[in-house]
């Protein structure tokens, strides 16, 4: 048997890209806004106080590894969760490092202007 041989570990690569995919804070705070339900890039700058190419680059790596996905709605592209069982993982992690699993950043900032905060009523 070659000592190199990934064959064996083939079954692991999926696995090992999730976690990977989940082993950035900043990642993870994306996922806890997006479990409040849809939300767009702008959103996610005034939560996380982040520029958006910064954002933008995280929520690459998060559909890249299929926990995301998108949807244009005129000039905004709306990101949301493909699966929530990912927040049972999320959760459980959370709990195993022994932190809060309640405890989380607040997801409604006072100068949000994404139209998720701001509805513009078309009348």
């Amino acid at each position: 048997m070659n000592v190199n041989d990934d064959s064996k570990l083939e079954p692991y690569q999926k696995d090992s890209a999730l976690l990977r995919a989940l082993s950035h804070p900043v990642r993870l705070a994306i996922l806890d806004i997006l479990r409040e339900g849809e939300a767009c890039v702008c959103h996610m700058e005034a939560v996380l106080d982040q520029r958006q190419a910064y954002i933008s680059q995280q929520l690459s790596v998060l559909k890249q590894a299929d926990l995301i996905e998108d949807h244009r709605d005129g000039w905004n592209v709306f990101y949301r969760i493909r699966d929530p069982k990912i927040f049972e993982l999320v959760d459980l992690s959370r709990k195993i490092a022994e932190g809060d699993p309640l405890q989380k950043i607040p997801l409604k900032p006072k100068n949000c202007p994404c139209p998720k905060c701001n509805p513009v009523n078309k009348e």
